[in-house]
C-alpha cells in the first residue's frame, strides 16, 4: 500500500512538472480575462455593428424654398407665409454595420489613441407638416394660403476621426473619446404654396383668382458635418482579440438638424 501511495505522489509530480512546459496549461487561453496588467499598445481594426436613434429638427426646413417662390408676391409681404412656423422634431429608429481602425498608446495604466470609426445604415427620417390661413391682401383682396412642408434626411453613410482617453483594469479598457463627424446624405426639401385671392370688386377675371406654386430643393450623397462623442469598453479576450461594446452621439449641422445616437457591439484585433 506504501509502494502504491508513493507511486502515486511521484507520478503527480512527474505530471505537473510536465504541465508547467505545456503553455496551454499555463493559462494561455484566459490570458485577457486576468487581472494582470494587458498590453494595449499598438495598431488595431475590427468591425462592428448597431442601432440607433435619427433626432431631426425639420423646423423652418423649407422656409428659404418658400420665400424664393414667393419673392416680390403681394402674398408673402402680406402674409409672411415663408417664416410661418411649419416643421418640428422627429425621431426615427434606424441600424447599420461598419468597422474601426486605430492606434493605442500606453503609459501604465493610462491609455491614449487615434481612431477612424465608420458606420453604413439606414440613419434620418421624413415629416410632413402644413397651415392654412386667410388675411387681407392690398387691392382689396382677401387672401386664402395653404402652406404644405416636406423633409427627408437620410444618412448613409458616416464616418468620425476620434481621440481616445482610457484605464485600464485588467482585461477591461473603459474610454472616452470625442472628434469630428462627416456624413452622407440625402436631403430633400419641398414647399407647396396654393390657394385663392379673391376680390368681388375687381374686374372680371381678376375676382377669383387661384395660384399654386410648388419647389424642390434636393441633394442627393451631399457631405454633412459635425461633431461626435461617446463611451465605450474594450475587453480583451485572447492574444489581441477584443470585444467592444459602445455607445456614441454625432451631430450633423445642416439645412435639417440632426442629432444620431447609436448603440454599438464589436469584434477588433490588437496587433
Amino acid at each position: 500500500m506504501r509502494r502504491l501511495l508513493l507511486a502515486a505522489m511521484m507520478f503527480g509530480v512527474a505530471s505537473g512538472a510536465e504541465a508547467a512546459d505545456l503553455p496551454f496549461l499555463r493559462g494561455s487561453f484566459t490570458d485577457g480575462l486576468t487581472t494582470a496588467r494587458v498590453n494595449w499598445q499598438g495598431y488595431y481594426i475590427g468591425g462592428q455593428g448597431g442601432l440607433g436613434t435619427s433626432d431631426m429638427n425639420f423646423t423652418g426646413a423649407t422656409r428659404s424654398i418658400a420665400a424664393h417662390l414667393l419673392a416680390t408676391t403681394d402674398i408673402e409681404a402680406s402674409g409672411g407665409v415663408s417664416s410661418w412656423p411649419l416643421g418640428g422634431k422627429t425621431s426615427v429608429h434606424g441600424n447599420g454595420f461598419g468597422g474601426f481602425a486605430g492606434y493605442n498608446a500606453q503609459w501604465d495604466d493610462v491609455i491614449l489613441g487615434a481612431e477612424f470609426n465608420y458606420m453604413h445604415g439606414k440613419f434620418g427620417g421624413t415629416q410632413t407638416d402644413s397651415m392654412s390661413r386667410f388675411f387681407s391682401a392690398s387691392g382689396g383682396y382677401t387672401d386664402t394660403v395653404t402652406y404644405e412642408s416636406t423633409g427627408t434626411m437620410a444618412v448613409s453613410d458616416m464616418g468620425t476621426l476620434r481621440l481616445r482617453a482610457g484605464y485600464a483594469a485588467g482585461a477591461f479598457l473603459p474610454y472616452m473619446f470625442g472628434g469630428v463627424a462627416l456624413g452622407q446624405a440625402n436631403i430633400i426639401r419641398t414647399a407647396h404654396i396654393y390657394g385663392t385671392q379673391v376680390n368681388p370688386n375687381a374686374a372680371p377675371g381678376f375676382q377669383n383668382v387661384p395660384f399654386d406654386l410648388s419647389a424642390t430643393d434636393a441633394k442627393n450623397s451631399h457631405l454633412v458635418y459635425g461633431y461626435s462623442g461617446g463611451l465605450g469598453v474594450d475587453v480583451m479576450l485572447y492574444a489581441g482579440l477584443f470585444l467592444r461594446a459602445e455607445w456614441e452621439y454625432i451631430r450633423f449641422t445642416s439645412s435639417i438638424d440632426t442629432q444620431i445616437n447609436t448603440v454599438r457591439a464589436g469584434l477588433g484585433y490588437k496587433f
